[in-house]
């Protein structure tokens, strides 16, 4: 492995900051999801079902991608989130081996809630956070 250089002041403090806000914001994110009676966990998979590129819903394998976490931890995940009514399992109509996950009217309501305070926060944050592909948080779209 090769050395790295060594890093200036400036850049420990920068990391330092950047850690500082994510925690903040990621801080935040717990203390609304548990207000609106969710764990962390349940609302960042009603997050990743909704907004999954291309579709509105989700296949476990993609969950689990997402919360960078083991297939059998999302699949439990899934239960406790279905006897909330947070979500439904379909099979996929083209290939019945594919599980569909999506949200039901009640995941959709408790997740427009919790999607608009963060959408809030990160706004407060867009000085501090320059996220390369998150664009719909950029100055020209606030």
């Amino acid at each position: 492995m090769t050395a790295l250089p060594p890093l200036e002041k400036a850049q420990y403090q920068a990391l330092s900051e950047f850690r500082y806000q994510l925690r903040r914001f990621l801080r935040f994110s717990e203390e609304a999801a548990k207000a609106e009676g969710l764990t962390p966990l349940q609302y960042q998979l009603l997050l990743h079902v909704r907004g999954f590129p291309g579709r509105d819903w989700a296949t476990v394998g993609e969950l689990s991608e997402r919360l960078q976490t083991q297939h059998h931890g999302v699949v439990a995940l899934l239960t406790r989130c279905e006897e909330l009514k947070l979500v439904q399992r379909r099979r996929n109509e083209a290939d019945r081996r594919l599980v569909e996950v999506h949200l039901t009217a009640k995941g959709e309501r408790q997740l427009g809630k919790l999607a608009a305070l963060h959408e809030a926060e990160l706004r407060s944050l867009q000085k501090t956070f320059r996220v390369a592909r998150i664009t719909a948080f950029n100055d020209e779209e606030l």
